[in-house]
């Protein structure tokens, strides 16, 4: 049997192992990039179709490479990041090998390095850089059972909503997925209830800037949180509608049916938390905080920026948190569809060394874990809030490329005695 030996195996052909790979090339590294679909499938299979990114042109990309004919500050569309990394990874020569699956990292005993086993063969490399990302096993809460005959998906499974049948939906969770599917749903006519959990709201645009532009200049995304289970609260953004937040509120004004948290199943009924009113004031409050923070940065800097009193109106409490909704009944709602917005947790089961937790999350220090030549990349809160973002992946991969470079060198030494 051949077993092809290279320095370093990257695992994963999205954002994290394509800046991954620029800056093993940097240092000369020979290495090779194994993907199991093709480049930034999650890009393109995993989202809707209507999905724009979350942030502007000018800021949502890897900083060696702009997004080519494209209004800076635009939202670029799913389909188009998909492209924009494919351009990337041939601009960075990407040894990338796609439509190999890594089934299992073993240490080779009795020497440094791992043993490789994919689908197209094996492989020996002294450092293996699992780029996977935060989104690999989709979480599906088994809160309702499939006798309910509900058609019932993650959100990384929803399309569009002529998928879905007739009748109403539920969506769970109120981060940017399930705010901006619900939104879409209720604008093309269906009866949508918005299970609305713990969030963050930030502003999508206050005094000429986009809240990209604020997160930066405020420290936002180099926000630093401690804990191999640290995970983003999820964000109520959107690219749709560019100048605009989130506002549950004025979604119900619209017609969307809010509710709390979803907190099981009775007797064919759907129960929720009577937590509604604090999580959206929570919210609210959060999105408060945002503007004082902008406003004070203005005003200590000098900056000639318009002030945006509009931007600060608070609507009124809804019907909904006056008199939550604590148990919907399927068949007098007519519900026949629940899309679970709940986010993902993370598989390394292909990893056969001792570098997790009891929860099977790494155990690491800005990617570097506990095995010497193991290293992860694109967690969330890797090294700083924005690690796991598109636009912060490029910095964490540097660090680990350069760590691995360090650690080569002394590899490769050899006394002169």
């Amino acid at each position: 049997m051949v077993i092809e030996k290279i320095d370093t195996i990257v695992v994963g052909g999205g954002q994290a192992g394509i800046s991954m790979s620029e800056h093993l090339g940097n240092h000369k590294i020979p290495h090779l990039v194994l993907e199991r679909n093709r480049i930034a499938e999650a890009w393109r299979s995993g989202r809707w179709d209507s999905l724009l990114a979350n942030g502007p042109a000018w800021h949502d990309r890897l900083p060696s490479m702009k997004f080519p004919d494209t209004d800076p500050d635009s939202f670029p569309t799913k389909e188009k990041v998909a492209d924009y990394l494919v351009e990337y990874a041939k601009m960075v020569h990407a040894p990338i090998r796609c439509g190999i699956e890594v089934r299992a990292v073993r240490k080779l005993p009795g020497r440094a390095g791992f043993h490789v086993e994919t689908s197209e063969g094996e492989f020996e490399t002294i450092n293996v850089v699992a780029a996977t990302g935060p989104f690999q096993r989709p979480n599906l809460p088994p809160l309702v059972p499939e006798t309910e005959g509900l058609l019932q998906i993650h959100s990384s499974a929803y399309k569009n909503p002529e998928q879905l049948p007739r009748g109403s939906v539920l969506v769970v969770g109120a981060g940017a997925s399930g705010a901006q599917i619900a939104d879409e749903l209720m604008r093309a006519g269906r009866r949508v209830y918005l299970s609305v959990g713990r969030h963050a709201r930030p502003p999508r645009w206050y005094r000429m800037r986009d809240n990209a532009w604020w997160s930066g200049v405020l420290g936002v995304w180099d926000a630093t949180v401690s804990g191999d289970d640290t995970e983003n609260v999820p964000i109520a953004v959107s690219g749709v509608y560019s100048k605009t937040s989130i506002d549950f509120r004025r979604m119900a004004e619209k017609g969307m049916i809010l509710v709390g948290s979803t907190a099981g199943h009775e007797g064919g009924s759907i129960l929720f938390a009577n937590n509604l009113k604090d999580n959206i004031e929570e919210g609210n409050k959060g999105y408060l905080l945002s503007l004082d923070e902008a406003d004070a940065y203005v005003e200590y800097n000098g900056l000639d920026l318009p002030e945006d009193p509009a931007a600060r109106v608070i609507l009124p409490i809804t019907s909904y948190e006056k008199h939550p909704v604590v148990t919907l009944n399927i068949a007098s709602s007519e519900l026949t569809s629940i899309i679970w917005a709940t986010g993902f947790s993370r598989d390394y089961s292909w990893i056969k060394a001792d570098v997790l937790n009891e929860n099977g999350n790494p155990i690491h220090s800005r990617g570097i874990s506990c095995e010497p030549g193991i290293y992860f990349l694109g967690l969330p809160f890797q090294s700083r809030r924005s690690s796991s973002f598109l636009f912060g992946v490029w910095h964490d991969a540097k660090y680990i490329a350069d760590h691995i470079a360090y650690k080569k060198n002394y590899l490769n030494y050899k006394s002169s005695t």
